[in-house]
């Protein structure tokens, strides 16, 4: 494909923006509902979505940037080309984390039962903008000669974008199904979201070319690592101290 979906004038459109716009919007679509069936100020969710989108954004291309700058050293202004591609979700999540407590503080609500409405429509977001490396081709495995294999930069790969796009939707399927259940405590979706989603993460990255590095060590994989750590040890802790 296209890396261009149109242009209008000068102005390039790119499949890769429109795809993450799409899952920014499925986002804010599905927290709006929910936030409206739990009876929460709905301008809280068109705050989240107006400095959280910006802020995300940033935290994935500095975190991506960071990671490569090797690449970037000799000419800086690339770093804010992202329809080239280059966010890093990580980093998104950090922002976006950070924006969610100040707005819940600033609303005087719960941070954790809005974190629980988000991630759904977080790991959702996530599915459909995976595709957009799928257009620019890149965030693909190795060569392989499996029968589902894709003909990318010359050679037949792991398609791992598509492998996580089907991961991200089956834990997108689960936390719908989860928050629905009696026993789940504020927070334990989102906590779950984060889990899941890295336990798939850890495994695909191990197959992809293009990780990013930090000496011999991928870094997503290392974050993976470390997430899910945390949140199954918040999970047990706020358990142990009966947060509601």
């Amino acid at each position: 494909m296209d890396p261009i979906a149109f242009k209008i004038g000068p102005f390039a459109v790119h499949w890769y923006g429109i795809l993450i716009g799409l899952g920014v919007l499925a986002a804010f679509f599905l927290g709006l509902r929910e936030g409206k069936r739990r009876g929460y100020n709905l301008e809280l969710f068109y705050d989240l979505i107006i400095y959280g989108v910006p802020a995300g954004i940033i935290g994935a291309r500095l975190y991506y940037v960071i990671f490569r700058w090797e690449v970037y050293s000799d000419n800086p202004i690339r770093a804010l080309y992202i329809w080239e591609g280059g966010l890093a979700i990580h980093g998104a999540l950090i922002a976006a984390v950070i924006v969610g407590i100040f707005v819940t503080r600033y609303y005087k609500v719960n941070f954790w039962d809005i974190a629980d409405i988000a991630a759904p429509g977080i790991i959702l977001a996530q599915a459909i903008g995976r595709w957009g490396n799928y257009v620019n081709q890149e965030a693909y495995g190795y060569e392989t000669d499996l029968p589902w294999a894709m003909y990318i930069d010359g050679a037949y790969r792991h398609p791992t974008f598509l492998y996580e796009s089907i991961w991200n939707l089956l834990v997108f399927a689960f936390l719908l199904w989860l928050r629905r259940k009696k026993f789940i405590k504020t927070g334990e979706v989102f906590l779950a979201y984060l889990s899941l989603y890295s336990f798939g993460r850890f495994f695909i990255e191990g197959l992809r070319t293009d990780s990013l590095m930090l000496g011999p060590i991928r870094v997503a994989q290392l974050v993976s690592v470390l997430t899910i750590i945390g949140s199954i040890t918040l999970i047990i802790y706020r358990r142990k101290a009966q947060v509601k």
